[in-house]
């Protein structure tokens, strides 16, 4: 298949199936808000290096985690249990982003690096019309994790966490995981396999699956803007 190169008028995605082998779909384009929510309706996300054009992804097969299907790990009740962390919603958007373009663990696997200014200005615009959402972890009054993506209907696009502290950005995204369970969400998308994402109970399927499943959670009437912190109960504490 070749690789599409993108118009600077039309915002218009090829099909998903027709991606390189790894993914690949396109190159080229902007980061203006119409055309990244064009691409996350598609199952598409951008990924690219600093200093190069945009690169448009659809993997296949492509990483998920079914709300109800979350793992917890009993490693991790003592956080929820003793209260070592607070969280926030939708407080501190650009300097999550940021936490995660410079955390030391992105560096060293070598992530972070592609959420340049361009990004953190494209998705802070995102955050800005109600899209872009992100979770904050707290210690003490000092950000020590976080994460962020996309909410359209009842999907998540997940794009990016950090932690500081140990499994600040765990904490985070299993409170994430919850609430969106509780709120009616049918799907999480990971992108890209991890061992840490696959250790919560994330999957992978087919991207035709995917697709089908995105089209559907799309059309669900999405939450209010922004988000906050809402209790949840928590699973081993469930009657």
């Amino acid at each position: 298949m070749p690789l599409f190169r993108l118009s600077p008028n039309d915002i218009a995605f090829p099909n998903p199936e027709w991606s390189l082998p790894d993914g690949l779909l396109a190159v080229g384009g902007d980061l203006r808000p119409e055309r990244l929510l064009e691409a996350y309706r598609q199952g598409i996300f951008p990924w690219y290096n600093p200093n190069d054009p945009i690169l448009w992804w659809s993997p296949d097969p492509r990483m998920v985690l079914f709300p109800e299907r979350l793992k917890i790990s009993r490693s991790m009740r003592p956080y929820f249990n003793q209260g070592k962390f607070t969280l926030s919603m939708d407080t501190a958007f650009e300097q999550v982003m940021r936490g995660c373009a410079t955390s030391p663990r992105a560096k060293e696997q070598g992530g972070g690096t592609w959420i340049n200014e361009e990004m953190i200005a494209a998705y802070t615009r995102l955050h800005e019309m109600g899209y872009a959402h992100s979770v904050e972890v707290w210690e003490k009054g000092e950000m020590v994790g976080g994460l962020y993506g996309i909410a359209l209907g009842r999907v998540f696009f997940g794009e990016s966490m950090f932690s500081l502290r140990p499994n600040a950005s765990k904490f985070g995204f299993i409170h994430l995981v919850l609430q969106l369970e509780q709120q009616g969400f049918r799907l999480i998308d990971c992108q890209q396999e991890t061992r840490h994402l696959r250790s919560l109970g994330a999957e992978n399927i087919s991207r035709n699956r995917f697709l089908r499943l995105v089209e559907d959670a799309i059309k669900l009437p999405p939450l209010p803007a922004p988000w906050s912190v809402e209790k949840v109960p928590l699973p081993w504490k469930r009657p």
